[in-house]
């Protein structure tokens, strides 16, 4: 980590989520995300409590590295009572950062590093403007396997019923249904809800 804080790895939230796996940071213009901590990240972002405990106070790249984890800051985060934000659930941040502290950040990247590149085929391949959240939650949420013969069976699918590669419309809703398919035996939900304000 340099004298900026930025974090080696801006891919993963020191929180624990997913940041290379969210809508924003596959947006392009000025409201690109560049990750946690990542470049530019302090002109464009507000910094956040786990950014100035863990980065800037701490000098650690994740909250897992902490000895104090888990602090109060998760408690809202722990399993069973997950929120939600606009752009993508906090479900796996808690268990990210439960298996960073069992098994090491570069074990975490390794993993990650897969469903990013799965999810940039799905961006790339099946894009069509109006499901890239969709596809960034599949890639969060889906274990690695099931988003692999999701695609896979879309590629299948599409040979077979002599799609065009030009068909933006077909060939989303294709790849879509399988990972709902797997989604729901998984009996994972892959749609943003809004938090409900109890108040």
């Amino acid at each position: 980590m340099n004298d900026q804080s930025i974090k080696m790895y801006p891919t993963i939230g020191c929180c624990g989520l997913d940041c290379g796996l969210c809508p924003r940071y596959y947006t392009t213009g000025s409201s690109k995300c560049p990750g946690c901590c990542g470049p530019d990240f302090f002109t464009k972002h507000p910094s956040c409590s786990h950014i100035t405990c863990c980065v800037k106070k701490k000098k650690l790249e994740v909250c897992a590295q902490c000895d104090e984890f888990p602090c109060s800051k998760f408690e809202s985060w722990l399993v069973g009572r997950g929120e939600y934000d606009s752009f993508i659930t906090h479900k796996k941040a808690h268990p990210n950062l439960i298996y960073i502290q069992n098994c090491g950040i570069e074990k975490f990247v390794e993993q990650q590093k897969k469903r990013i590149r799965l999810l940039e085929i799905m961006l790339k391949d099946y894009g069509d403007g109006r499901s890239k959240s969709f596809y960034c939650i599949a890639a969060t949420l889906l274990p690695v396997a099931d988003l692999e013969t999701s695609l896979d069976k879309a590629e299948q699918k599409i040979k077979a019923d002599k799609i065009r590669p030009d068909d933006i419309k077909t060939k989303p809703h294709i790849l879509k249904g399988f990972l709902n398919e797997f989604a729901a035996r998984e009996g994972i939900e892959l749609k943003l809800r809004k938090k409900v304000n109890t108040n």
